[in-house]
């Protein structure tokens, strides 16, 4: 992606979540200057990959593939002795004509949260003994506090304030409902690890390569430079 590009998806994002009257934590708002200067009292923001981030699944095709997100708060599965939260905090952005691929956790446990605008659709499989998509079962799911049988990779659909527990080897993808506009998405979950904890049905990429035609308007989470 071009940095231009990133950039406009960060303030889409940031308008929309304006919009809604969410406030942000302070790091999300800081400028790259002003991260050049933080010390490490921010280590947590750094190593547990707090703030903004962008994913096209390293297809190129953001507007097709990938969303936008924040993450605000999560714990470190691989240094629990410096971080011992179990759980984390995101917020997503996802456009009319965006998708994010199939695939499940092997350990985290999720809720996906409706925040506002357009319809959310989930689409759910139950995952085989070998982490195949299951065609044939039905999927028991959780929707604020209600349970219902859908069949096997049945759309769910989330209007705002709704949301779906997501458990780990629970296959599942998302997409906006087309017409209904941009969805801002809340995520709670367990500790999020993406470089250990996310199977996908196809295999894909993970962070955009990026081509630098504009300065940054804020860092991505894995941009940030070290504590002096």
């Amino acid at each position: 992606m071009k940095r231009s590009e990133i950039n406009a998806a960060l303030k889409e994002m940031e308008q929309m979540i304006k919009d809604y009257r969410v406030s942000l934590p302070p790091f999300c708002h800081f400028t790259p200057e002003e991260w050049k200067s933080k010390g490490h009292d921010y280590d947590e923001v750094r190593d547990n990959m707090l703030g903004w981030d962008i994913t096209d699944y390293g297809l190129g095709k953001f507007d097709e593939v990938g969303f936008s997100l924040i993450t605000i708060r999560n714990g470190n599965l691989k240094m629990k002795d410096k971080y011992s939260k179990t759980y984390a905090e995101k917020l997503l952005y996802i456009k009319d004509g965006q998708y994010a691929p199939n695939h499940f956790h092997w350990s985290k446990m999720e809720d996906i949260i409706n925040r506002g605008g357009g319809n959310l659709l989930i689409r759910v499989y139950n995952s085989t003994e070998d982490e195949d998509l299951d065609r044939v079962n039905d999927v028991h799911v959780h929707l604020d506090g209600r349970e219902v049988v859908v069949p096997a990779g049945a759309q769910v659909k989330l209007t705002p304030g709704e949301s779906i527990s997501i458990y780990p080897y629970m296959y599942h993808d998302f997409e906006v409902e087309k017409g209904t506009g941009p969805v801002l998405i809340g995520e709670v979950s367990q500790c999020n690890d993406d470089n250990t904890d996310n199977r996908f049905y196809e295999e894909i990429g993970r962070f955009p390569t990026i081509e630098e035609d504009e300065e940054p308007y804020r860092l991505l989470c894995n941009e940030y430079p070290a504590a002096e």
